[in-house]
């Protein structure tokens, strides 16, 4: 995934948190007190769960292994400790912790001190799944490995897969040497028919994950679109729609949504979007688009992250905006858009926000 020096002083980033809960009277904070929230996923009890990214850390691999790309490009070295979890909100906004001491590690200070950890979460037959992106010895936590962790009711867990030496075994077409990341940054997760499906930005890759820990991919993004760093998945019951953030410095309406068969399959089916973190299909199929930072900034910046509804191939309606560098988001079962905020960025940590947005019809 890009990376990029992200410095926002304190009271602009609290001016703008502030300036979120008045856009209008349609977004409202559900929930708040969360490190790096990255992904959010309902369980079938109700409650709405976080991944969270963490809070970073000191421990360093330098000299142990190979590093992530370095400046003045990459983001490397990473430092990493176990800071991220995975946080359960109740409907009425009270937050308790799944599962705590997860991979977390961030980029250099000369790209911001960016923070990754648990990137996605999914259920399969009410069991609990999580997508690592801050794990590996790339990433300054040695003996760990990026990949799919299920989660047991009593906060242990075990990991069904390794995506680290996959992606070490089966190198995507068109790598970006200035930007490579040996254990990946992996983002975006769906879960459908039993499968868990990953979308990977570094290499650009969408794979598929079943439940015993069999990894296949489903297709090479990189092979006919090059380094655009794909990120956010959807599925809308036949095939798969997955966004692109795009490289840095930012490019209004450089972002798209492919959309992908099953069997991999690529064609374009929406244009002129920016930075996206997220999708998600309503209830009567209308797709929804997560933008992370719009308004013509060249690197993410808050107050402008935008939430739009697809009208056709060139066309959107605005559902919400003045977001503030939200990283993904999710339908609940009582029909509103839920939207992680604040989802990087210094000073993140405990600042981290759970939208509601009422969706207007």
């Amino acid at each position: 995934m890009k990376t990029f020096k992200f410095v926002v002083p304190g009271m602009v980033l609290l001016a703008a948190l502030a300036a979120v809960a008045q856009t209008s009277s349609h977004v409202s904070v559900f929930a708040t007190g969360f490190n790096n929230p990255r992904g959010i996923k309902f369980g079938p009890d109700g409650n709405l769960y976080v991944a969270e990214g963490g809070a970073g850390g000191s421990l360093s691999t330098v000299g142990l292994c190979q590093q992530a790309a370095g400046p003045p490009a990459g983001p490397g070295p990473y430092t990493g400790d176990f800071t991220a979890r995975i946080s359960k909100v109740s409907p009425n906004g009270v937050v308790t912790t799944v599962a705590d001491h997860l991979p977390s590690s961030q980029t250099s200070p000369a790209f911001g001190n960016l923070v990754s950890g648990v990137a996605d979460l999914a259920f399969i037959d009410g069991n609990l799944y999580a997508l690592l992106g801050g794990a590996g010895c790339s990433h300054g936590l040695a003996g760990t490995n990026n990949g799919v962790i299920r989660v047991n009711p009593d906060g242990t867990w075990t990991q069904i897969a390794n995506l680290s030496t996959f992606q070490q075994n089966h190198p995507v077409f068109n790598s970006e040497p200035d930007d490579f990341e040996p254990d990946g940054t992996w983002y975006g997760m769906t879960a459908v028919n039993g499968v868990l499906y990953a979308v990977e930005p570094n290499h650009g890759e969408l794979d598929s994950i079943t439940a015993s820990g069999t990894i296949h991919r489903v297709t090479d993004i990189s092979l006919s679109q090059g380094h655009i760093v794909p990120t956010a998945i959807a599925f809308d019951g036949t095939n798969f729609f997955v966004g692109n953030l795009d490289r840095f410095p930012i490019r209004d309406d450089s972002s798209k949504i492919m959309k992908i068969t099953p069997s991999g399959t690529i064609t374009t089916a929406y244009i002129d979007l920016t930075t996206i973190l997220g999708l998600a299909f309503d209830s009567i199929g209308r797709l929804y688009v997560l933008e992370n930072t719009t308004g013509g900034n060249p690197f993410p910046t808050p107050g402008t992250g935008k939430i739009v509804r697809i009208a056709g191939k060139h066309s959107q309606t605005v559902i919400a905006k003045g977001l503030s560098v939200p990283t993904s988001m999710t339908f609940g079962p009582d029909g509103n858009l839920y939207v992680a905020n604040v989802g990087f960025g210094p000073p993140p940590i405990g600042l981290g926000q759970i939208l509601k947005i009422t969706v207007p019809q």
